[in-house]
């Protein structure tokens, strides 16, 4: 395949990219050949691509994505919208139609509602029907009267919070296998049209047994890393997995191992040196420094990294700690409030920040509410840059759609309304937000792998950088999304 006419990276010079493509991600094709001069690459490719002035990138990686929970999503009723608990009900009612199945709803954010969820409020308006909302953050999970009998749970509230919300969202009826991987597959054509070549599956069960399966039904639009739950880590040891190590498709890796510190700033529960205003609160600490160091220690002793999820700035302490005492490098996922002396502590230990840039616009009402005094150290993208931080950036959808762009613009902009930038000195070049989001380098060289974007006009000068559009996206070579030449 040629490539023609394409700059590369943003504001790149214009060239010409040859691919070898003949065997889709072997040694022998899936790289690039030749980047030259723009009008000099070879004329007797068998095919053709007139990216027409546009950029080529490195394909985009999606490093944090629950990619069942996303395509499940994507069909529930949408409640990102909803302004109070009654507002969430009014829009469940309105949409749930007849019958006596469950009502599933999602992305509800309730840390600045006038009132509060509460399982009485579904009952009235549906009664006897089961209903179940997740938050938008994941961690809360919201049930009427009769949800909670249909999962053989009694609660006051019908608003479960952190390890509740887990394992009753677990018990809550599901479509079959089939079904699921159905939505999967198309979740992951739905991130290939938006440039995405790789990503990293932070589901709660058992991802390397699941993309092996769906990698037998047909070719995978991306790469996959398969994160590993906690509870499975004694599994993957048993099985021989290493992070990184090749399951049966060549596309399918192991992933790191996922560890929990805290909770989220939607719930308050993440992990704070101080108190929430108005409260005794500093969120919820669910792995202490020894069980995490242990954790840790056992997995890397077995060739497993750690991505440890930790949002408050007293969990990225306590994560930081443990990486300190087990003497291995890992991630921290989130990262959304660092303490400045810890900004440099993370490059100082080599762990990346693996971070979701949409989080910071979609949070800055909340994180001005629930973290007033301290908004100067939240989502400190250029701070950890400024250290030699490697960032990695993420959705975590479906927390927020699983599209790279937004990320990318959250990251250079720190908005996404009409609204100035919130804490403007902490956003990134946009370079420096391309290369994170592109697995560490925003341009191509000769002899990698060719996982390539190729999107429409020159970044540098984008007016709106959500609106870019994928003209052609590539995986080893093999085109998985594509929609002019």
């Amino acid at each position: 395949m040629l490539i023609r006419n394409v700059r590369n990276g943003p504001g790149g010079p214009v060239v010409d990219v040859e691919v070898d493509d003949r065997v889709g991600g072997g040694a022998d094709g899936g790289v690039i050949t030749a980047i030259r001069p723009a009008g000099t690459g070879a004329s007797g490719a068998a095919e053709v691509f007139d990216g027409d002035g546009g950029t080529i990138l490195p394909g985009l990686r999606d490093a944090h994505v629950h990619l069942g929970q996303w395509a499940s999503a994507r069909r529930r009723i949408p409640l990102d919208g909803a302004r109070s608990a009654a507002d969430a009900v009014a829009r469940v009612a309105a949409a749930a139609g007849p019958g006596t199945d469950f009502v599933i709803g999602s992305g509800f954010r309730d840390a600045l509602w006038p009132d509060e969820p509460h399982k009485d409020l579904l009952a009235a308006a549906l009664p006897d029907r089961p209903v179940a909302l997740t938050s938008q953050d994941l961690h809360t999970l919201w049930l009427s009267p009769a949800a909670l009998v249909a999962i053989g749970l009694d609660h006051p509230t019908g608003v479960l919070v952190e390890e509740d919300c887990y394992r009753a969202t677990a018990a809550l009826p599901a479509p079959d296998t089939a079904t699921t991987d159905a939505w999967v597959h198309d979740a992951l054509a739905a991130a290939a049209a938006r440039g995405v070549t790789a990503i990293d599956d932070f589901e709660y069960g058992d991802t390397a047994a699941d993309w092996v399966r769906r990698a037998e039904q047909r070719p995978l639009a991306t790469r996959v890393g398969c994160v590993i739950s906690r509870h499975l880590l004694d599994t993957a040891i048993a099985r021989g997995h290493r992070t990184g190590h090749v399951l049966t498709d060549p596309l399918v890796t192991v992933g790191p191992l996922k560890l929990f510190v805290d909770g989220s700033l939607n719930t308050r529960t993440a992990w704070c040196c101080t108190p929430y205003p108005g409260t005794d609160s500093r969120g919820h600490l669910a792995l202490p420094l020894p069980e995490l160091t242990s954790l840790i220690a056992h997995a890397a002793a077995h060739g497993i990294s750690s991505a440890v999820h930790a949002i408050g700035d007293a969990a990225a302490a306590v994560a930081l700690d443990a990486f300190a005492a087990v003497g291995t490098r890992g991630r921290i996922e989130h990262a959304q409030l660092v303490r400045p002396r810890d900004v440099a502590r993370f490059a100082e230990l080599g762990i990346t920040a693996s971070v979701q840039p949409a989080h910071q616009p979609d949070d800055r009402d909340v994180a001005d509410r629930w973290w007033a005094d301290r908004t100067a150290h939240a989502y400190p993208y250029a701070s950890l840059h400024a250290t030699g931080v490697t960032l990695l950036f993420g959705s975590d959808a479906p927390v927020a759609p699983l599209d790279p762009w937004d990320g990318i613009a959250s990251a250079v902009t720190r908005t996404d309304d009409e609204r100035p930038p919130w804490h403007p000195e902490q956003a990134l070049p946009l370079a420096v937000a391309v290369a994170a989001s592109c697995g560490g380098r925003a341009a191509l060289t000769e002899g990698d792998v060719a996982d390539l974007t190729v999107v429409t006009g020159d970044l540098t000068v984008s007016p709106d950088l959500r609106a870019t559009e994928v003209l052609l996206t590539t995986v080893a070579g093999r085109v998985t999304h594509r929609i002019s030449s």
